[in-house]
């Protein structure tokens, strides 16, 4: 899996604007506590208000609030506004990317392999909630709790 610093940005701004749900939020505040440059951020924060996210207030007392609560919020909602497809491989899309198909057939077992990975990554993902995740954060160091349960 690959997010790009755009999908990063974004995951911090909405987390912020987790913490201080339901209060508004100026873009400056979320630029400057996490070193994220105001231009870039206010597409995001656009791309994230198109996208049902967010909400934003104009005036004196403006900026951002979240459009709806945070337990209402998936991360793998957020990346896929702002990153699109963020779970792929090459392998699974060779079709689409490369023009032809794998070496080995429909039947590869390394194309079955990457798509039970994106799957289970889109699983967590959207099964993870910004109220989940400002939990954890709250929680404070070394009582933060996984959100993949993996069992063997």
């Amino acid at each position: 899996m690959r997010v790009t610093a755009k999908g990063e940005y974004a995951t911090q701004a909405v987390l912020h604007l987790t913490r201080k749900y339901p209060d508004v939020v100026t873009i400056q505040e979320i630029s400057q506590r996490h070193h994220i440059p105001l231009k870039y951020l206010e597409q995001i924060l656009l791309e994230l208000k198109h996208g049902g996210i967010l909400e934003s207030r104009r005036g004196v007392h403006g900026g951002y609030t979240l459009a709806r609560n945070p337990e209402k919020i998936s991360v793998g909602e957020v990346l896929r506004i702002v990153d699109g497809a963020f779970t792929e491989s090459s392998c699974t899309h060779a079709r689409e990317r490369l023009g032809s198909e794998c070496a080995e057939g429909e039947n590869c077992g390394l194309r079955q392999l990457w798509q039970d990975v994106q799957d289970a990554v889109e699983k967590i993902l959207f099964e993870t909630t910004f109220d989940d995740i400002r939990r954890n954060t709250e929680r404070g160091p070394g009582r933060a709790q996984s959100f993949a349960r993996i069992s063997i």
